[in-house]
C-alpha cells in the first residue's frame, strides 16, 4: 500500500507527461473527419458515468464523495488507456471509500478483462451502428437489435485491459454479425483519441462493481465507515 500512495502522489506529473506525448503524436487532419464518431462515443460515455452515479445513489452512497475519491484513478486510467495497469490504484479507491480488500481485488482485476462498460460495450455498438446503414441494414431495427447485444455480451468477456482492447472487442462483434471487418481500420486514425474516455469508464466499472458488491454483501456505504474513509 505505501507503494500505491507513493505512485497516486506522482500521478499528476506522470498524467502531464503522458497527455503531451499523445496529443503531440496525432495531427488534427488524421480524426477530423471523424469528429461525429468521436463525439458519439464521448457523449455516450458521458451518458454511462450518469448511470454509475444514479446507483450509487440507489445503493445509498455519496456519489460526489465516490467520484471524488476515483478521480486520480480515472485520470491515470484516461491517459495511459490501460485498465491493467490501474488495477493498484482501483484497489487502493476502493478501500478507501470503505470496500473490503477481497472484494476489491477481485472487482479491479476481473473488471480489467471482462464486462468493459467502454471497450467491450459502447464502442462496438456505435460502431456497428454506424457500419450498419453502408451495408444496407437498419441498426434500430428490433431484429438487428437481437442479434447484436448478444454478441456485444459474449465479445465483452476476456478483453485484454491494455490500450487498443477495444478494436479487438470490435472486430469480435463484427464478425460474429458477418459484418465486414476491415472497416474497422477507418477507426483506428482515431483510435487513441477515444480509448482514452473508454479506459476511464472502464476502470469506474470495475471499481463501482466493488462498491456496489461491498454494499450488497455488508449492508453499509463509505458514510458508515469515516475511519476508513479518513486514511491516511
Amino acid at each position: 500500500m505505501k507503494m500505491v500512495r507513493i505512485v497516486i502522489a506522482l500521478t499528476p506529473y506522470g498524467v502531464m507527461a503522458l497527455m503531451t506525448t499523445v496529443f503531440s503524436s496525432y495531427h488534427f487532419e488524421q480524426f477530423a473527419s471523424l469528429l461525429g464518431f468521436i463525439g458519439a462515443c464521448y457523449i455516450a460515455i458521458f451518458m454511462m458515468f450518469i448511470v454509475h452515479a444514479i446507483l450509487l445513489i440507489l445503493s445509498g452512497n455519496n456519489p460526489a464523495r465516490y467520484f471524488r475519491m476515483v478521480w486520480p484513478v480515472l485520470t491515470f486510467a484516461f491517459v495511459s488507456r490501460s485498465s491493467a495497469a490501474s488495477i493498484p490504484l482501483a484497489i487502493s479507491a476502493q478501500e478507501k471509500f470503505g470496500v473490503q480488500s477481497t472484494i476489491a481485488n477481485i472487482s479491479a482485476s476481473f473488471g480489467s478483462s471482462m464486462g468493459q462498460n467502454g471497450c467491450a460495450g459502447i464502442y462496438p455498438a456505435i460502431m456497428v451502428a454506424m457500419i450498419a446503414p453502408t451495408i444496407g441494414i437498419d441498426p434500430l431495427s428490433l431484429h438487428f437489435l437481437a442479434a447484436m447485444l448478444p454478441a456485444i455480451a459474449l465479445g465483452s468477456i476476456g478483453v485484454a485491459g491494455v490500450g487498443g482492447g477495444g478494436t479487438f472487442a470490435a472486430l469480435i462483434v463484427l464478425s460474429t454479425l458477418n459484418f465486414p471487418v476491415a472497416l474497422v481500420g477507418i477507426f483506428i486514425a482515431i483510435e487513441p483519441i477515444v480509448d482514452m474516455a473508454r479506459t476511464a469508464l472502464n476502470v469506474n466499472g470495475s471499481m463501482m462493481s466493488g462498491v456496489l458488491a461491498n454494499r450488497i454483501l455488508n449492508n453499509h456505504t463509505a458514510d458508515d465507515m469515516p475511519a476508513v474513509i479518513d486514511r491516511p
